[in-house]
């Protein structure tokens, strides 16, 4: 294991001629302060909250856009697609650009598509502005590279840990926040709400980030993009997680993109307040799973993620009860949830310590392949419920968890995990 080991590290630490022109940042010493990692996770969290609106108001703009609710899951895969864009095209300028200025631009243009969405006239204009939103929404990824960069080796995973712990809270809240809103004010107001909070948030990051120097480097988009391909095939333990996360959030937006449509009708007959109050269960999920970085940190990368992708394969039992009580969905909502969220901490543990100079490339494909998940998974999941109902969700769903458990137990051998300790 230890000879596997040295030679993973060594045949990862290459960089090659595009890592050799990128500037490493020199602020990575001084580390990261807990406020400042609270705001990178608050701007983290609201930022991919943008794409998580829309799941408990999908029946409601399905009816103003007069879509079949069959096909309506096309609105979250949408936003995926563009996400996936995203983090091809934007999110690897954070290694050769100032992050700072490049985190404030995209909040502030993430604002404007948001107020597309409010005042989208038709089905086509909501798509092409839900499609942006999922585009500049890759925010919070540069922000979780930059604050990878800042924190000090042996505290990386844990940092972060509380920047992820930011984005799943994010995600779990808007479909709270969107029920409610959407309640007293319409489905529309919820973008507009977003979008003046964006800009504040905007405001504050250029304000308190730190200033970073502009990178250097004399080599050319295409080839900076490319670069993002070639780590695929130097960092083994990048492959193996991404493919991890992409059946990981598969099976989250099996969940989540059809649950609204049951909840609606009799017998529950649920508002999109109560609806989206199931956010809240899953905050306590993502809440206790938030250590899991500092465990990866102390060599426990690959006990988590069994221990966590088995959690999320039990959790679809009392998901597929929910008829009988209320109650076994929220307990299977806190178990996915906090699956979830172990296993992506730890993943992201894992790879950045591999290539620090290239952290916003490892983020960039890492989460293409989280795009590429949640778009199959919010997609084929409102046509499962169209034609096999929720019984048929749910036995999708513990078929991915299935799949996930039984390929990470196939390579973990081949993605070592060292602990990093504090010199």
């Amino acid at each position: 294991m230890a000879f596997e080991q040295r030679k993973a590290l060594t045949a990862d630490g290459r960089a090659g001629a595009v890592d050799a022109a990128v500037a490493v940042g020199t602020s990575r010493a001084s580390g990261l302060s807990r406020p400042l990692a609270l705001l990178f996770a608050i701007a983290s969290g609201l930022a991919v909250a943008n794409v998580y609106f829309a799941p408990p108001l999908l029946d409601a703009m399905a009816n103003s856009f007069g879509m079949d609710h069959a096909t309506i899951g096309i609105i979250i895969a949408i936003s995926q697609v563009g996400y996936g864009l995203g983090l091809l095209l934007l999110v690897p300028l954070g290694d050769l650009l100032d992050r700072r200025m490049l985190i404030a631009g995209q909040s502030v243009l993430s604002s404007v598509a948001l107020l597309a969405v409010y005042f989208a006239p038709s089905a086509w204009a909501l798509l092409i502005a839900m499609a942006s939103i999922g585009l500049l929404a890759v925010v919070t990824q540069t922000l979780v590279a930059y604050a990878a960069s800042l924190a000090k080796p042996h505290e990386r995973g844990q940092i972060v840990g509380i920047v992820t712990s930011g984005i799943v809270i994010g995600i779990l809240l808007a479909r709270s926040v969107a029920g409610a809103l959407s309640d007293v004010a319409g489905w529309r107001s919820v973008y507009a709400v977003s979008a003046v909070l964006t800009l504040i948030i905007a405001a504050l990051l250029f304000r308190y980030l730190p200033k970073h120097e502009k990178r250097l480097s004399n080599i050319s988009y295409p080839q900076l993009i490319g670069s993002v391909f070639r780590l695929f095939a130097e960092v083994p333990v990048l492959l193996i997680r991404a493919l991890i996360t992409m059946l990981i959030f598969a099976n989250i937006t099996m969940l989540l993109t059809p649950l609204v449509l049951p909840l609606s009708v009799a017998p529950f007959n649920l508002s999109h307040t109560q609806i989206g109050l199931f956010g809240l269960a899953g905050v306590a999920g993502a809440l206790g799973a938030s250590r899991a970085g500092g465990l990866a940190d102390r060599g426990y990368a690959q006990r988590m993620t069994g221990i966590a992708l088995t959690v999320m394969l039990l959790a679809w039992i009392p998901i597929a009860f929910m008829q009988s009580s209320l109650w076994l969905l929220v307990i299977g909502v806190v178990a996915i949830d906090f699956g979830l969220q172990a296993v992506h901490v730890t993943n992201q543990s894992m790879i950045y310590r591999v290539r620090p100079e290239a952290q916003s490339r490892l983020t960039a494909g890492y989460m293409i392949f989280y795009s590429i998940g949640s778009a199959c998974g919010s997609l084929s999941s409102t046509i499962i419920y169209a034609h096999a109902g929720w019984t048929g969700v749910c036995f999708a769903g513990f078929a991915i968890s299935m799949a996930t458990l039984a390929f990470w137990a196939a390579t973990k051998h081949l993605t070592p995990a060292p602990a990093i300790h504090q010199s």
